[in-house]
Formats: structure tokens, C-alpha cells, sequence
């Protein structure tokens, strides 16, 4: 499972300072209430004000206007506060938390100068010793610090989510390229075992009935044979379509070049097919490979070469091989990290599998600009003709 810690650990740094700030202005009410400071009764109906207005913002989560229309709104219950009288500076300190909270460095840094600057001029109006200066200096350098601090925990964890989120859609996709991967290639292991097996077996067994037709035999054996070579025939058949659908979707009713520009059709980059040498039917599993190889090959280039790469899918015939090349003009990548083990590259690492079980050859060569993936296969193979 995807550990939950900085959705968590943001959670309770936003309750913490929704708790501080109820704190900050309950303390003014209780000055007010226990000090017999000017208005208590004023004072304390502005505090409640100012605690249910900020806790309604917390618990709504409004829109950007809407909660900057509440942070006025506290602002305004704060001046209040201070005209009446109330020792203030406590919800000035919260004011300005919030502020470094919910807006941007420079509005945030405006708004702290702004509240200490009232605090100032309020502590001059009324008199009073070094205290008028330095308290409100000390409250802003205080709240500056628990506010920039605050602001930095809630960008680290909002960082921290949005990497885990990335983690499980690149685990989720992951899984299901692997899923499809595995499933893939158990149809064509599938369809190699049938092949080799079942429809070679089929094969062989009508040819030999066919010969035993040609002999002088009784009547009744002739008969037997027949209907022992038509049910031959049935199954050959029916190996042969299962052969098929187990196949790529892309070679149903098609053939190579028409599956390779299929898969070329459906990239999303732009790629496009070159077929050398006359066109000739292949062996059932080399003409599956291909296809998958290509498929594989594309979707490197769609997740690594960059948005606006180009591919060239290259179609080789030769006598005794058929060669697929795959080259784009993307990013590029170093080919080193294939040969690590700490290094997984599970789409390279797939076609390059699938080539050795075919005994077949795979270079890749790659650099800034320019990656060419290289794949030839014997016409040999185990799975020799298609039946």
C-alpha cells in the first residue's frame, strides 16, 4: 500500500495552526474578561466572532475569493478589537500566520508590516514606555519565523504527496503494462506449444493417412482411414484457428506490414513504416514477435524521447533473417544503464528477452537526438513454419 504519512502529517500542521490561532485570540478575550480592560463584553463578542469565522473557513475549504473575503473579515474584527481597546497583539500574531500561510511571499510580507505598523502607531496614541515599540516588533519577528516555517512544512508535504501520487500512477501503470506484458506472452507461448505440438501432430498424421489411402485396402479399412483423415483435417483446423486468435489483434486478417503500420497508425508520435526487400510471408511466431517488439519499441519512444519525437520503423528482408529497426530523434538515453542491475528498463528488458527466445540478435545505440534499437531474428526459429 502507498503510506499515507505526508497526506497525514499536512492534516495535523494545518490543525496545529488553526489551534494556535484560536488560542492566540481567546487569550485577548481572557485578558479582556480577567484584566477589567476596556469593553470586555465588546471584546469578547469580537473574539468569538473572530474564532467562528476562522473555523468556518478551515472546515468549508471555499473558493480563493471567498477565503480571501473571510481573511478581510478577521482583519476587520482584529481592528475592531484593537479601537476598542483589547490588548490585540495576540490576534495580530495570528494575523499574520495566516497571512504566510494563504497568500503570496510579497502580499504575505505587506500584510505582517501592515498589522505591526497599526499595532505602532495604536501603542503611540495611547502611551506607554519601550514596551509600545517592542512588543509589536518582537510579535512580528516571532510570527514571521512560525509562519515561514509553517509555509515550508506545508510545500515540503505538498511536494511529498504529489511525488506519491506520481509513485502510484507509475506503480498502477506499471502493473498493467506488466499484466498485459505477461498476458501477451503466454498467448504466444500458447500458440508456439499448439503450433509445434497439437496442429504439427495433425499435420503429419493426415499426410500419412493421405499415403495409406493410396494403398490397396479392404473396403471397410479405406473408410476408416478416410474418416480418420477428414477428422484429422477438423482438428488441424481448428489448431490452426486457435493458432490465429492467439496471435497479436494486429495480424488478424492482416498481414505483417499491415500490423506494423497499424501500430504505427495508433502511436502517439509520429512514426511511420519502411518495408526492404519484397514482402514474404513469415513463420506465425516471428511475424508475432515483430509486432510486439515494435508495439514495445513505440512505447518507449511515446514515455522517453520527448512529445514531439519522430520514429522510422525499418522492415528488413533477408534471405536467411528478417530485421526490424527501430531509430527516433528524441532525447536519447545512456545505453550503460541497460547492464546495471540496479537500473530496470522493463519495456527494453521484454523485447530483449523475447529476441533470445528466438534466438535472435538486439543491439540498441542511442545518444542525444538519435536512438536506434536494432532487432534481427533467424527465419529458423523452433517454431519453424506455420502450419
Amino acid at each position: 500500500m502507498t503510506p499515507a504519512l505526508p497526506q497525514t502529517t499536512a492534516a495535523q500542521l494545518r490543525g496545529g495552526l488553526h489551534a494556535l490561532v484560536v488560542a492566540l485570540a481567546v487569550v485577548v478575550m481572557l485578558r479582556a474578561l480577567l484584566l477589567d480592560e476596556a469593553h470586555p463584553v465588546a471584546v469578547s463578542a469580537l473574539v468569538v466572532a473572530f474564532v467562528v469565522v476562522h473555523l468556518t473557513r478551515a472546515a468549508a475549504a471555499p473558493g480563493p475569493n471567498v477565503r480571501l473575503a473571510g481573511l478581510w473579515l478577521l482583519v476587520a474584527l482584529w481592528l475592531a478589537m484593537s479601537l476598542l481597546g483589547a490588548d490585540a497583539a495576540y490576534v495580530s500574531v495570528a494575523l499574520s500566520l495566516l497571512f504566510l500561510t494563504e497568500l503570496s511571499l510579497p502580499a504575505a510580507v505587506a500584510g505582517v508590516v501592515a498589522v505591526t505598523t497599526v499595532d505602532l502607531v495604536l501603542g503611540v496614541v495611547r502611551g506607554g514606555g519601550v514596551e509600545v515599540y517592542v512588543a509589536p516588533l518582537l510579535g512580528m519577528v516571532v510570527s514571521t519565523l512560525i509562519g515561514l516555517g509553517f509555509r515550508v512544512l506545508f510545500e515540503v508535504t505538498a511536494s511529498q504527496a504529489r511525488l506519491i501520487e506520481e509513485l502510484r500512477r507509475t506503480r498502477d501503470e506499471l502493473a498493467a503494462s506488466e499484466h498485459a506484458a505477461g498476458q501477451a506472452t503466454e498467448r504466444q507461448r500458447l500458440a508456439r506449444e499448439i503450433h509445434d505440438t497439437v496442429a504439427q501432430g495433425l499435420s503429419s498424421i493426415q499426410m500419412l493417412l493421405h499415403a495409406a489411402e493410396a494403398e490397396e485396402l479392404p473396403e471397410a479399412a479405406a473408410q476408416r482411414i478416410a474418416l480418420a483423415r477428414t477428422t484429422a483435417g477438423a482438428g488441424l483446423a481448428e489448431a490452426r484457428r486457435m493458432v490465429a486468435e492467439l496471435a497479436p489483434a494486429d495480424l488478424s486478417d492482416a498481414t505483417l506490414v499491415a500490423a506494423l503500420e497499424r501500430v504505427c497508425e495508433r502511436s502517439l508520435v509520429d512514426a511511420r513504416l519502411v518495408v526492404d526487400g519484397a514482402p514474404a510471408p513469415l513463420p506465425m511466431p516471428l511475424e508475432a514477435a515483430l509486432v510486439r517488439i515494435a508495439q514495445g519499441a513505440l512505447a518507449n519512444v511515446e514515455r522517453h524521447a520527448g512529445a514531439d519525437a519522430r520514429a522510422v520503423l525499418t522492415l528488413h528482408h533477408g534471405r536467411d533473417a528478417v530485421r526490424l529497426d527501430v531509430v527516433d530523434d528524441g532525447a536519447g538515453f545512456d545505453v550503460a544503464v541497460l547492464d546495471d542491475p540496479e537500473q530496470h528498463s522493463f519495456g527494453l528488458d521484454t523485447i530483449r528477452t523475447r529476441v533470445a527466445d528466438l534466438g535472435g540478435e538486439c543491439s540498441i545505440d542511442s545518444e542525444p537526438g538519435h536512438t536506434a534499437l536494432s532487432v534481427a531474428l533467424p527465419l529458423s526459429v523452433p517454431a519453424q513454419e506455420a502450419p
